[in-house]
């Protein structure tokens, strides 16, 4: 297999495992959320990922032949980018949504109160 059909691959398996398990920063913030109590440390999304990955490194270590164990580093290496831009995008929108409205600017420079009652 050369590089291209294993990325290709590890992009369908991706896609298979975002229909089995939903949302893929969803899936990874569950899985984090769980490991965090068992280690009783916060783990993240992308660390997630990285935990995989590092699985996966390990086993290569004792099988480099293993084409599965390369694809699949592929697709964690995928996952947890993807988690990470998800998450900053998500934090984006909330952010939007919980910015108070800009003050009316008034193109003269005049307050509002001051062209409402002007002349008093």
């Amino acid at each position: 297999m050369n590089k291209f059909d294993l990325l290709s691959k590890a992009l369908e398996i991706v896609e298979n495992r975002g229909e089995d398990y939903g949302d893929v920063l969803d899936n990874h913030n569950r899985i984090a959320a769980i490991w965090s109590v068992i280690l009783g440390i916060t783990v993240k999304p992308e660390q997630v990922a990285l935990c995989m990955a590092g699985m996966k490194i390990a086993r290569l270590c004792n099988t480099p032949d293993h084409q599965d164990s390369w694809i699949d580093l592929a697709g964690y290496a995928a996952v947890g980018s993807d988690c990470l831009k998800i998450a900053a995008e998500r934090a984006a929108v909330s952010n939007q949504e919980t910015q108070p409205p800009a003050p009316h600017q008034q193109s003269n420079g005049q307050t509002q109160w001051g062209q409402m009652h002007e002349g008093q």
